[in-house]
């Protein structure tokens, strides 16, 4: 047998191969998933994938010389492929900024992982944000989970971000470090009213190892009082620490602003995660505490 006879083979092994994965996933029930999710969905016959969507075409949404519509870009969706364990949805949710955290809430509580945060656009307005999530497992499971993240997307569609009270000063700063330090058992620095504390991590890029000084860290800075502080910063952590984080996060009542990644070819993958919260010190802090034990960051 020639090479060219090898390599096909090969390739007819692989096809069937593949045609028989196809086949030994069940059909999707498109009527029930459209029922559970609560919106229409359109069957692409030749994968299997079943896309239900939710336009948001009650924004009226204007970027830098054009008006933005559903079709370029304005439209939640969430799609089920069938899998011979169940299914797996992965989808994209148009959101305003005061959605995102009731939507991410309503996510994770679902089951559905979070696995971007970040923006599609340049100066629109009103600024929007974009959240993907996946899930994998029964249909009529993950398809709820998606139902009540469209629900919620459709609940708080008219919100409205509210200033929460007197504006933190970072040249007042109050605050007592060493109550910081306690918690979160490092020491930071105090400069300009801002308490800094910086812990990092290392990968590897090019064959060389990378770490804090490159950027590869988990930063937390705090302004404000004892009783009232605000707290930013950013969290590295690997892929599998990235849900963790997330919900000792929000059960902190800590905000996420963006996920997203720093670098490109780096082993281990590192993903980064900026977060916002305004509360008293010691609840922010014990909120950061919680979320750093969900990752395998070096003690100190």
């Amino acid at each position: 047998m020639d090479q060219s006879q090898v390599a096909w083979v090969l390739a007819a092994a692989l096809l069937a191969g593949a045609t028989g994965a196809a086949a030994a996933a069940p059909a999707l029930d498109t009527a029930r998933i459209e029922r559970l999710t609560g919106a229409r969905g359109q069957l692409d016959a030749a994968s299997g994938v079943f896309k239900v969507s939710v336009p948001r075409d009650e924004l009226a949404v204007q970027a830098p010389g054009a008006r933005l519509t559903p079709a370029l870009g304005l439209t939640s969706w969430a799609a089920f492929q069938p899998m011979e364990s169940g299914a797996l949805v992965m989808g994209d949710l148009v959101l305003t900024a005061p959605q995102v955290t009731p939507v991410m809430d309503a996510a994770l509580d679902a089951g559905l992982a979070v696995t971007a945060l970040h923006d599609h656009f340049l100066a629109e307005s009103p600024p929007l944000r974009f959240m993907h999530v996946e899930g994998m497992g029964d249909p009529d499971v993950l398809a709820k989970g998606v139902g009540r993240v469209f629900a919620t997307l459709r609940r708080t569609a008219a919100a409205k971000l509210e200033a929460p009270g007197e504006p933190i000063d970072p040249a007042r700063t109050t605050l007592d470090p060493k109550k910081i330090d306690g918690i979160l058992g490092r020491t930071g620095t105090l400069q300009s009213g801002v308490y800094k504390v910086v812990i990092g991590r290392e990968t590897r890029m090019h064959g060389t190892t990378v770490g804090g000084a490159m950027g590869v860290n988990t930063w937390a800075a705090f302004a404000g009082s004892d009783d009232r502080a605000v707290v930013d910063g950013d969290f590295a952590m690997l892929e599998g620490e990235l849900q963790g984080v997330l919900k000792a996060l929000r059960a902190g009542g800590i905000e996420v602003v963006a996920i997203h990644q720093h670098m490109t070819g780096e082993e281990p993958r590192i993903l980064f995660l900026h977060y916002w919260g305004i509360g008293p010190t010691r609840s922010l802090a014990r909120g950061l505490r919680t979320a750093l034990e969900r990752t395998a960051t070096p003690a100190p």
